[in-house]
Protein backbone atom coordinates (compact mmCIF):
# COMPACT_ATOMS: atom_id res chain seq x y z
CA UNK A 1 0.00 0.00 0.00
CA UNK A 2 1.28 3.35 -1.44
CA UNK A 3 2.06 5.43 1.91
CA UNK A 4 -0.13 8.74 2.31
CA UNK A 5 1.07 12.36 3.48
CA UNK A 6 -0.69 13.71 5.32
CA UNK A 7 -1.39 17.69 3.93
CA UNK A 8 -0.46 20.52 5.96
CA UNK A 9 -2.24 22.14 8.48
CA UNK A 10 -3.32 25.45 6.99
CA UNK A 11 -4.86 28.48 9.07
CA UNK A 12 -8.19 28.40 9.43
CA UNK A 13 -10.41 31.04 7.85
CA UNK A 14 -7.30 32.37 6.36
CA UNK A 15 -9.16 33.23 2.76
CA UNK A 16 -11.77 35.13 4.50
CA UNK A 17 -12.14 38.26 5.42
CA UNK A 18 -13.03 38.97 8.97
CA UNK A 19 -12.53 42.74 9.87
CA UNK A 20 -10.65 46.00 9.25
CA UNK A 21 -7.63 46.35 11.85
CA UNK A 22 -5.64 49.83 12.52
CA UNK A 23 -2.24 49.36 12.59
CA UNK A 24 0.91 51.49 13.40
CA UNK A 25 3.42 51.27 9.60
CA UNK A 26 5.98 52.98 8.50
CA UNK A 27 4.81 54.69 5.06
CA UNK A 28 7.03 55.30 2.74
CA UNK A 29 6.71 59.09 1.48
CA UNK A 30 9.67 59.52 -1.21
CA UNK A 31 12.71 58.18 -2.21
CA UNK A 32 15.22 57.89 -4.56
CA UNK A 33 18.33 55.24 -6.01
CA UNK A 34 22.12 57.22 -6.73
CA UNK A 35 25.01 55.65 -8.99
CA UNK A 36 27.90 57.82 -7.53
CA UNK A 37 31.59 57.09 -8.93
CA UNK A 38 33.66 58.30 -6.14
CA UNK A 39 36.72 60.14 -7.56
CA UNK A 40 39.81 60.34 -5.72
CA UNK A 41 39.42 59.55 -2.29
CA UNK A 42 41.77 59.99 0.35
CA UNK A 43 42.35 57.08 2.76
CA UNK A 44 43.63 58.35 6.03
CA UNK A 45 45.97 55.64 7.60
CA UNK A 46 47.13 55.81 11.34
CA UNK A 47 50.68 56.34 12.66
CA UNK A 48 51.37 52.98 12.66
CA UNK A 49 50.53 52.12 8.61
CA UNK A 50 51.47 55.52 7.84
CA UNK A 51 55.01 54.90 7.50
CA UNK A 52 54.96 51.69 5.35
CA UNK A 53 52.55 54.20 2.94
CA UNK A 54 55.22 56.73 2.62
CA UNK A 55 57.93 53.79 1.62
CA UNK A 56 55.64 52.09 -1.06
CA UNK A 57 56.11 52.75 -4.30
CA UNK A 58 53.04 51.13 -6.07
CA UNK A 59 49.73 49.86 -4.21
CA UNK A 60 46.77 47.87 -5.72
CA UNK A 61 43.38 47.91 -3.43
CA UNK A 62 42.24 44.85 -2.13
CA UNK A 63 38.66 44.89 -0.59
CA UNK A 64 36.11 48.25 0.05
CA UNK A 65 33.33 47.87 3.29
CA UNK A 66 31.49 50.38 5.11
CA UNK A 67 31.48 50.76 8.54
CA UNK A 68 29.00 52.99 8.75
CA UNK A 69 26.66 55.88 7.53
CA UNK A 70 25.56 58.99 9.31
CA UNK A 71 22.63 60.40 8.79
CA UNK A 72 21.00 63.79 9.53
CA UNK A 73 17.32 65.31 8.62
CA UNK A 74 16.74 68.83 7.97
CA UNK A 75 13.32 70.63 6.89
CA UNK A 76 14.07 72.61 3.62
CA UNK A 77 13.40 76.19 3.62
CA UNK A 78 10.61 77.63 1.90
CA UNK A 79 9.27 74.31 0.70
CA UNK A 80 7.39 72.75 2.77
CA UNK A 81 7.28 68.98 3.34
CA UNK A 82 10.57 68.87 1.43
CA UNK A 83 14.00 67.50 3.56
CA UNK A 84 17.35 67.83 3.27
CA UNK A 85 19.20 64.45 4.21
CA UNK A 86 23.12 64.66 4.47
CA UNK A 87 24.61 61.33 4.39
CA UNK A 88 28.49 60.33 5.27
CA UNK A 89 29.91 57.42 4.51
CA UNK A 90 32.85 55.68 6.49
CA UNK A 91 34.74 53.16 4.31
CA UNK A 92 37.29 50.79 5.60
CA UNK A 93 39.88 50.82 2.45
CA UNK A 94 42.35 47.28 2.63
CA UNK A 95 45.24 47.61 0.24
CA UNK A 96 48.09 46.28 -0.81
CA UNK A 97 51.42 48.20 -0.95
CA UNK A 98 54.77 47.39 -2.21
CA UNK A 99 58.17 49.35 -2.21
CA UNK A 100 59.88 47.54 -5.17
CA UNK A 101 59.07 44.75 -7.62
CA UNK A 102 61.32 42.03 -4.89
CA UNK A 103 59.78 43.19 -2.33
CA UNK A 104 57.23 41.75 -0.31
CA UNK A 105 53.73 43.08 -0.05
CA UNK A 106 52.22 44.45 2.86
CA UNK A 107 48.54 44.47 4.05
CA UNK A 108 47.12 47.74 5.20
CA UNK A 109 43.84 49.01 6.30
CA UNK A 110 42.45 53.08 6.40
CA UNK A 111 39.26 55.16 6.20
CA UNK A 112 38.49 56.90 3.73
CA UNK A 113 34.72 59.28 3.99
CA UNK A 114 32.39 60.52 1.55
CA UNK A 115 29.56 63.17 2.24
CA UNK A 116 26.35 63.92 0.27
CA UNK A 117 23.09 65.36 0.22
CA UNK A 118 19.55 64.60 -1.33
CA UNK A 119 16.30 66.38 -0.85
CA UNK A 120 13.04 64.04 -0.53
CA UNK A 121 9.48 65.14 0.58
CA UNK A 122 8.59 63.74 3.97
CA UNK A 123 5.36 65.30 4.19
CA UNK A 124 4.21 67.73 7.72
CA UNK A 125 3.63 66.50 10.88
CA UNK A 126 3.28 68.70 14.00
CA UNK A 127 2.44 66.51 16.38
CA UNK A 128 4.69 64.95 19.17
CA UNK A 129 5.41 61.63 19.93
CA UNK A 130 6.37 59.57 23.39
CA UNK A 131 6.55 56.15 23.82
CA UNK A 132 6.53 54.21 27.07
CA UNK A 133 9.64 52.44 25.64
CA UNK A 134 11.82 55.08 25.27
CA UNK A 135 13.95 55.05 27.99
CA UNK A 136 14.15 59.02 28.01
CA UNK A 137 10.39 59.45 28.47
CA UNK A 138 11.02 60.22 32.53
CA UNK A 139 12.73 62.76 31.19
CA UNK A 140 11.48 66.20 29.34
CA UNK A 141 12.78 66.58 25.74
CA UNK A 142 11.54 67.55 22.51
CA UNK A 143 10.38 65.44 19.62
CA UNK A 144 9.63 67.01 16.92
CA UNK A 145 8.43 64.11 14.75
CA UNK A 146 10.93 64.31 11.97
CA UNK A 147 10.29 62.05 9.54
CA UNK A 148 12.82 59.10 9.40
CA UNK A 149 15.87 58.87 6.99
CA UNK A 150 17.33 55.19 5.77
CA UNK A 151 19.54 54.43 3.60
CA UNK A 152 19.67 51.08 1.59
CA UNK A 153 23.74 50.51 0.42
CA UNK A 154 25.81 48.12 -0.51
CA UNK A 155 30.00 47.22 -0.35
CA UNK A 156 31.16 49.82 -3.28
CA UNK A 157 33.07 48.86 -5.85
CA UNK A 158 36.65 49.45 -5.97
CA UNK A 159 37.67 50.97 -9.39
CA UNK A 160 40.90 52.45 -9.02
CA UNK A 161 43.98 52.95 -6.56
CA UNK A 162 46.92 54.75 -6.90
CA UNK A 163 49.28 56.47 -4.55
CA UNK A 164 50.40 60.27 -4.80
CA UNK A 165 52.68 62.51 -3.44
CA UNK A 166 51.15 64.83 -1.11
CA UNK A 167 53.04 67.79 -2.50
CA UNK A 168 52.20 66.93 -6.02
CA UNK A 169 48.42 67.68 -5.88
CA UNK A 170 47.01 70.04 -3.10
CA UNK A 171 44.89 70.29 -1.57
CA UNK A 172 45.05 67.29 0.64
CA UNK A 173 44.16 67.00 4.41
CA UNK A 174 47.34 65.75 6.23
CA UNK A 175 44.93 65.23 9.85
CA UNK A 176 41.34 64.18 9.67
CA UNK A 177 39.19 64.32 12.56
CA UNK A 178 37.04 61.58 12.33
CA UNK A 179 34.71 60.28 15.23
CA UNK A 180 35.73 57.88 17.89
CA UNK A 181 33.76 55.25 17.30
CA UNK A 182 35.98 54.66 13.64
CA UNK A 183 39.00 55.33 15.35
CA UNK A 184 38.39 52.95 17.78
CA UNK A 185 38.34 50.06 14.88
CA UNK A 186 42.11 51.18 14.24
CA UNK A 187 45.51 50.36 15.52
CA UNK A 188 47.34 53.85 16.01
CA UNK A 189 46.14 57.43 16.18
CA UNK A 190 45.16 59.20 13.01
CA UNK A 191 45.66 62.58 14.79
CA UNK A 192 49.10 64.22 14.09
CA UNK A 193 50.34 62.02 11.33
CA UNK A 194 52.38 64.08 8.79
CA UNK A 195 51.84 61.51 5.30
CA UNK A 196 54.28 62.23 2.60
CA UNK A 197 52.64 59.92 0.34
CA UNK A 198 48.82 59.62 0.41
CA UNK A 199 46.40 56.56 -1.67
CA UNK A 200 43.16 57.86 -3.60
CA UNK A 201 40.78 55.50 -4.41
CA UNK A 202 37.62 55.59 -6.82
CA UNK A 203 34.64 53.80 -6.13
CA UNK A 204 31.35 52.92 -7.51
CA UNK A 205 28.37 53.39 -5.17
CA UNK A 206 24.97 52.35 -4.76
CA UNK A 207 22.13 53.45 -2.41
CA UNK A 208 18.52 53.79 -2.05
CA UNK A 209 17.70 56.67 0.09
CA UNK A 210 14.48 56.84 2.14
CA UNK A 211 11.88 58.98 3.72
CA UNK A 212 9.58 57.62 6.15
CA UNK A 213 6.73 58.27 8.66
CA UNK A 214 5.25 56.61 11.44
CA UNK A 215 1.29 56.08 10.25
CA UNK A 216 -2.19 54.59 11.48
CA UNK A 217 -3.45 52.59 8.56
CA UNK A 218 -6.56 50.51 8.12
CA UNK A 219 -6.13 47.09 6.77
CA UNK A 220 -7.96 44.17 6.11
CA UNK A 221 -7.17 41.25 8.48
CA UNK A 222 -8.05 37.86 7.49
CA UNK A 223 -7.23 35.49 10.37
CA UNK A 224 -4.01 34.80 12.78
CA UNK A 225 -1.08 33.88 11.13
CA UNK A 226 -0.52 29.92 12.08
CA UNK A 227 2.51 29.08 10.32
CA UNK A 228 1.45 26.03 8.21
CA UNK A 229 4.80 24.13 7.72
CA UNK A 230 5.55 21.84 9.75
CA UNK A 231 9.43 21.54 11.01
CA UNK A 232 12.22 19.10 10.27
CA UNK A 233 14.12 17.65 12.80
CA UNK A 234 17.19 17.00 11.60
CA UNK A 235 18.60 13.40 13.35
CA UNK A 236 22.30 13.85 14.90
CA UNK A 237 22.15 9.62 14.52
CA UNK A 238 21.26 9.03 11.01
CA UNK A 239 23.65 11.93 9.09
CA UNK A 240 23.48 10.43 5.95
CA UNK A 241 20.03 11.16 6.11
CA UNK A 242 20.07 14.31 6.12
CA UNK A 243 22.72 14.70 3.73
CA UNK A 244 20.76 13.07 1.41
CA UNK A 245 18.52 15.92 0.80
CA UNK A 246 21.05 18.39 0.53
CA UNK A 247 20.79 19.77 -3.56
CA UNK A 248 23.95 18.71 -5.61
CA UNK A 249 26.22 21.78 -5.92
CA UNK A 250 25.97 21.57 -9.85
CA UNK A 251 26.78 25.52 -10.07
CA UNK A 252 29.99 24.60 -8.04
CA UNK A 253 31.27 22.25 -10.77
CA UNK A 254 30.07 23.93 -13.76
CA UNK A 255 30.36 27.75 -13.14
CA UNK A 256 27.86 30.39 -14.90
CA UNK A 257 28.01 31.30 -18.40
CA UNK A 258 28.19 35.40 -19.47
CA UNK A 259 24.81 35.45 -20.31
CA UNK A 260 23.26 33.17 -16.97
CA UNK A 261 25.60 35.51 -14.45
CA UNK A 262 23.73 38.73 -15.76
CA UNK A 263 20.53 37.12 -14.99
CA UNK A 264 21.84 36.88 -11.50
Amino acid sequence: MAEQKQAPVSAVGSNCFKEAVCIDAGRIYDSCTDKDCLTDLQVYFTDQVQPLVDNACSVKCKEVEILTVYLDVEPVPFNKGFYSVDLTFFFKVTVTLSASASAPTATVSGVAAFSKKVILFGSDGNVKVYSSTDPRNCCEHDNTNMPKASVHVVDPMCLDAKLVECGCRPPFDCCVSLPQAICCRFDGSFAGCQPRKTVLITLGLFTIVQLERCVQMMIPAYDYAVPDKESESASASDPCEVFKKIKFPVNQFFPPKLSESEDL
